[in-house]
């Protein structure tokens, strides 16, 4: 047993260190709002915003354990307020996305002929010559729809960098050969 484990048979002492036991966790053992601290963050969140007291005001008044914890149930406050509105622009802009995507695909569907001055142009077999540029172009378009849309779903992998390679230590105002 180590010193910051509590001994075998010890209950808690207070209810409020039950309900720290309590608390919910998810799937990693992390703890997860309550709906009881959903709805304290928030009341927090609009008294501070009516009376602009400190966050130890909030804290003592709210019953948070410090300032910085009546600091995040603000935060935590806001974000709450702001996701739906954020889920409703990435809703839109997804389905603006798609409706590019579909026309550039329409694009890259059809048959284009080669223009120049003005007229077609027509092979020696008198068939018109088909133009790739219109298509390359929607496939370019395309693929920069397909990009767009991956950032802003976070679908995109975060670019990782690794280092190797040695180190070098230079210690100031030490001659190398004293140190041997």
């Amino acid at each position: 047993m180590t010193a910051n484990e509590p001994p075998p048979n010890a209950q808690p002492d207070s209810p409020s260190e039950r309900e720290h036991l309590e608390r919910p966790r998810d799937g990693k053992n992390r703890f997860v709002r309550s709906m009881d601290n959903v709805r304290r963050d928030a009341a927090a969140a609009e008294y501070w915003a009516e009376h602009r007291c400190t966050y130890q005001e909030i804290a003592d008044r709210f019953g948070y354990y410090d300032r910085s914890q009546a600091w995040r149930g603000i935060q935590a406050a806001k974000r709450d307020v702001a996701l739906p509105a954020v889920t409703k622009l990435r809703q839109v802009e997804s389905e603006e996305l798609d409706a590019l995507y579909v026309m550039a695909m329409e694009i890259i569907e059809r048959n284009h002929v080669m223009v120049s001055h003005g007229r077609v142009v027509c092979g020696e077999d008198g068939q018109p010559l088909l133009d790739d540029g219109p298509r390359l172009q929607a496939i370019q378009t395309a693929l920069r729809i397909r990009d767009q849309y991956q950032n802003l779903n976070g679908l995109k992998q975060p670019a990782k960098v690794e280092h190797s390679g040695g180190v070098k230590f230079e210690i100031v105002g030490v001659d190398p050969q004293d140190l041997v």
